[in-house]
């Protein structure tokens, strides 16, 4: 299984969202926006309250549209400025406290822009704004109302506020690409837990298949030819059954052990837990079983194996027997007794190479009785797909069927 990566989960407060995300987001406009109409309140001049308004009520779009609030409040600002410096009687003061809205607006912009420049480009307008303060706007009629000093102070002011918001920013999107990743990684294990399940499922499968329409196909065809001699020949008929009640034990031993499996989850140590029956290794020693129950059904078996001794893994010993053992349930239920199969396993460059021809004479050759629908065909291809192998299968000219398959082999030393 791939090593777990574990992701750090921003706090919470940088990633409040849903309800209670949007009731605290709103009451800080809120609360932003009653700081600039309280400023705005402190002044006697006849459009301060106005103007004050007017920024506080563009505070609480700041949000959504923080770049349009932002030119909104310094146009507010100019005409403030322009208001104050009116030949007779000022009509607003300037600058005055509730200005901070400036400052709120360039905030909003830094912090909830979705593009790269916009913060840059709101810190430098605000500082060229205060620039402008040191030589005045003439075609505005606005006059020079700030010295070098008051100008180092409101620069000093605005590239704080600036950092704050800036950082914040930062942190938010750190928060959010911390949380989407985390995301991404739950999703990715699920995935893989799914995909687990999945295999689990086709290998479980694959095991039912092989033991059950095997048996089933060597038991039922057994039955019935002890049947049919049970009259005639009683010692044929009660080696029918002897072949019946050995190939149903193996098929409840390998049913226990798929059961035993499907409890524990641990194939490994299922059959030796709570004093369970040792698991039975199948090895190619027992496809001479198989083709010997196969006889016993009626078929001509030829058998050849040619690989050597403790050279192959108990997987891929598994994967051969269990190819072979669907090829022979495949002619059982498909060409019947009086078929003629020809096996044949050997090495070749740590190759395992499998054969299973049969010639298609049988009894019940070209009325597909019983057929099971091609899930032995999919079991096999996936049982050699998975140790890295070839497969083939395909009538053959004239009647019968082939199936040839390579496994690599990792060789023993």
């Amino acid at each position: 299984m791939a090593e777990e990566r574990t992701v750090p989960v921003p706090s919470s407060w940088m990633t409040l969202s849903g309800r209670y995300g949007r009731a605290f987001a709103r009451a800080c406009d809120i609360a932003m926006a009653l700081g600039v109409l309280m400023a705005a309140n402190q002044y006697s001049e006849d459009y301060d309250l106005v103007l004050g308004f007017l920024m506080a009520l563009c505070l609480l779009a700041r949000r959504r549209f923080p770049g349009t609030v932002m030119a909104a409040v310094l146009a507010l600002t100019v005409v403030q400025f322009v208001l104050d410096d009116r030949p007779d009687v000022p009509l607003a003061s300037s600058p005055a406290a509730y200005n901070v809205a400036v400052l709120f607006a360039m905030i909003s912009v830094v912090h909830h822009s979705r593009t790269i420049w916009m913060p840059y480009l709101a810190g430098a307008t605000v500082l060229l704004a205060t620039l402008a303060g040191t030589v005045g706007m003439p075609p505005l009629g606005i006059e020079p109302f700030v010295d070098l000093e008051v100008l180092l102070t409101f620069w000093g002011l605005t590239l704080t506020v600036w950092l704050t918001a800036f950082s914040l920013h930062t942190r938010r999107l750190y928060a959010e690409s911390q949380a989407d990743r985390a995301l991404h990684v739950q999703r990715e294990q699920e995935q893989r837990v799914r995909l687990a399940a999945a295999r689990e499922r086709a290998d479980i499968a694959r095991e039912l298949h092989d033991v059950v329409a095997h048996s089933l196909a060597v038991m039922i065809l057994q039955a019935d030819g002890a049947e049919a001699v049970l009259r005639k020949s009683p010692d044929m008929a009660q080696s029918a059954l002897k072949t019946i009640a050995a190939t149903g034990r193996d098929a409840i031993d390998d049913m226990h052990r798929i059961v035993r499996v499907l409890r524990e989850g641990n194939p490994d140590s299922a059959d030796s837990a709570d004093g369970g029956p040792p698991r039975r290794l199948v090895t190619l020693d027992e496809i001479e079983v198989v083709a010997e129950r196969a006889r016993a059904a009626g078929l001509t078996v030829d058998v050849s194996v040619e690989a050597g001794e403790g050279r192959l893994s108990p997987a891929e010993e598994m994967t051969a027997f269990r190819i072979v053992q669907e090829c022979l349930t495949n002619v059982l239920r498909h060409a019947g007794a009086g078929a003629g199969v020809d096996i044949r396993l050997h090495e070749e460059q740590d190759t395992l190479l499998i054969s299973v021809v049969d010639d298609g004479a049988g009894t019940l050759a070209g009325r597909g009785v019983g057929g099971s629908g091609g899930n032995g065909l999919v079991g096999m291809r996936e049982r050699v797909e998975l140790a890295g192998g070839s497969f083939e299968a395909g009538p053959r000219l004239g009647s019968g069927w082939h199936v040839r398959a390579s496994i690599p082999t990792r060789t023993k030393r």
